[in-house]
């Protein structure tokens, strides 16, 4: 092979160097016109515009039928009168500016300071972070109190939020401190050094952490998660967390004539401690587990809107060693009866609750940290009722509602371990809320009819009403009375604007309640039923607009200036002003 390319290499010079020297032939090739024959591409501008339309020619029975329009001219007596037009003045007042944040401080009658803002910031990609906080308290006593009646609210929150490709996700992080006072003494004779003794202050506070995160365009629609501790000045605590989730998934690979089915689910833990109970001095401690699964569809047929769906709720009790599966139905009907004027709708719905401590010191703030918990069960929620516009101004909702629930929490007063002259029991000495002036939470098997009614009328666009109004009935099986629940609560609002000035008034009435009322002389005694009264507290708060940014308000509570109370042995403050500034502005 070596030798070939060798060879190559020697004669390929010499071969080329004797080609070149041959004696070249005559060219005898005469000039001709040579014709190459290619294949045509054709171009769109090279195309030529159909000028004739193509006859389509229809069957017999396809055939258009000509029209024959015939007049019959006949004279009509008019009584038409123009009228001179009016002119009418219109609204040049401009959009109203909206800022973003704002800043606002009072002060009232009953050394009542209060503040309150709201700050967010966004930037320019697509997130954005805020804070707010408020304060509101009262450190004037209420008249005829023998201890220390003042209160204080403080909350603070922090957020932050972002719009990402795919979802959008935020989280929050919240704060309260809360202080009250068991104020509310039986009609007892206490003497002044037992008064002097009686440390009746209670606060709570509470620290929460939310996570929300929004899906675009997948089968999970939302998710969130919510974690919270909750504690009080005598030792007490809670610690909570839940998950829960909303898919949508879709059915039409059965049919495209179905709707996404949606399906939400939960998940949620709670523990809690009390260290004391009323009676002794045993801890109480709960712990319970749920979850919960809900799947619902919803469709429409004929002008009938229907839901159908159940819920599938498990609970574990650790302390009690408990454990309970339950399946409740979720069911709505709708259905108009007038179109855009009324309707009717039916629905039978059930659900487990489940209670904290948080929760009833919401409620009521009076309550001892002494308390047993459990969940609550709504073993079925039967509603009808009716809804729609009478015009475009007025609305109202009619509704029917029969509820039977198993362990439904009412507060109770506590007995008083104090005859007025002792601090002491059994060698201990009182707590603050031992005196007779604190609640503790009483579970009994209820059964509720309640008709309701709401109306909402709006005028103009500066002028609004609503009014709404609710009558219980209830059947108790454990005990005689639902203790502190009222019969009747109705309410009325009137808000008012102008771009200069605006006012909101507020009517509430409370129909009577019930609770025990032990013996004055003997601790633990139990006497008779006492009927707190029924009440109507009026409200009224407007302000005025000096321009965009400042504005100044008035706040004006309980007008009537009725001593009532909301439970019992607990008045409430009389009349109540209070007035400040506020200022909005945008960074």
């Amino acid at each position: 092979m070596k030798k070939g390319i060798v060879f190559f290499f020697i004669f390929f010079p010499i071969l080329s160097y004797i080609a070149q020297n041959k004696e070249q032939i005559k060219d005898t090739i005469k000039t001709e016109i040579v014709t190459i024959e290619t294949k045509y591409n054709p171009k769109i501008s090279n195309a030529k515009k159909i000028k004739q339309y193509p006859q389509i020619e229809l069957l017999e029975r396809n055939q258009k039928i000509k029209l024959k329009y015939t007049t019959f001219p006949a004279p009509i007596a008019s009584t038409f009168i123009p009228k001179e037009g009016v002119v009418k003045r219109m609204n040049n007042s401009g959009k109203e500016r909206v800022f973003k944040n704002y800043v606002a401080a009072g002060f009232g009658n009953y050394t009542s300071p209060y503040f309150e803002t709201y700050l967010i910031h966004n930037n320019r990609f697509d997130d954005a972070f805020g804070l707010n906080a408020k304060y509101n308290g009262s450190l004037k006593n209420i008249r005829n109190s023998s201890l220390n009646s003042s209160f204080s609210n403080f909350d603070i929150g922090a957020f932050y939020k972002k719009k990402d490709r795919y979802f959008d996700w935020g989280v929050q992080l919240n704060s309260e401190r809360n202080l009250y006072n068991w104020y509310g003494l039986p009609n007892k004779d206490f003497s002044k050094s037992i008064l002097n003794s009686i440390n009746e202050e209670q606060c709570y506070n509470y620290f929460e952490l939310v996570g929300i995160v929004d899906f675009n365009n997948t089968y999970l629609d939302w998710a969130k998660i919510k974690t919270f501790y909750f504690n009080d000045g005598y030792g007490s605590g809670e610690i909570s967390s839940k998950i829960e989730a909303k898919l949508e998934l879709p059915l039409a690979f059965l049919t495209s004539r179905l709707n996404d089915i949606s399906i939400k689910t939960s998940i949620e833990f709670l523990r809690g401690t009390f260290k004391n109970s009323f009676k002794n001095t045993d801890a109480i401690s709960y712990s319970t587990t749920t979850f919960s699964v809900n799947p619902h569809y919803k469709m429409n047929y004929k002008n009938i809107t229907f839901k159908a769906g159940l819920k599938l709720i498990g609970s574990s009790d650790a302390e009690n060693n408990l454990k309970n599966i339950f399946v409740l139905p979720d069911l709505l009907i709708e259905k108009p009866l007038i179109t855009n004027h009324l309707g009717i709708y039916l629905g039978l719905s059930g659900d487990l609750h489940t209670n904290t401590y948080k929760e009833f010191a919401q409620k009521n703030p009076y309550i001892s940290p002494t308390l047993f918990i459990t969940q609550t069960l709504e073993q079925s929620n039967l509603y009808f009722g009716f809804d729609g516009k009478i015009n475009n101004t007025l609305s109202f909702n009619i509704k029917t509602r029969f509820i039977t629930e198993q362990d439904k929490p009412l507060f109770l007063k506590n007995e008083s371990k104090s005859d007025g002259t002792n601090i002491e029991q059994n060698g201990k000495i009182l707590k603050g809320y031992e005196y007779g002036n604190s609640f503790k939470v009483y579970y009994d098997d209820l059964e509720t009819t309640s008709v309701s009614a709401e109306l909402a009328y709006d005028y103009s666009k500066e002028l609004t009403f609503k009014a709404q109004g609710v009558y219980n009935m209830y059947t108790t099986r454990k005990s005689s009375e639902a203790w502190n629940l009222p019969t009747t609560k109705t309410s009325f609002s009137a808000e008012y604007k102008n771009p200069k000035w605006y006012t909101t008034s507020n009517i509430y009435y409370v129909g009577e309640r019930k609770d025990l009322l032990y013996n004055e002389q003997s601790t633990g005694a139990f006497n008779k039923i006492q009927t707190l009264k029924s009440f109507v507290d009026i409200n009224l708060n407007g302000g005025y607009h000096f321009n965009n940014k400042f504005s100044a308000f008035l706040k004006l509570n309980n007008i009537l200036n009725t001593h009532y109370q909301r439970f019992a042995n607990f008045d409430t403050q009389g009349f109540q002003v209070l007035g400040g500034m506020s200022y909005k502005f945008d960074f």
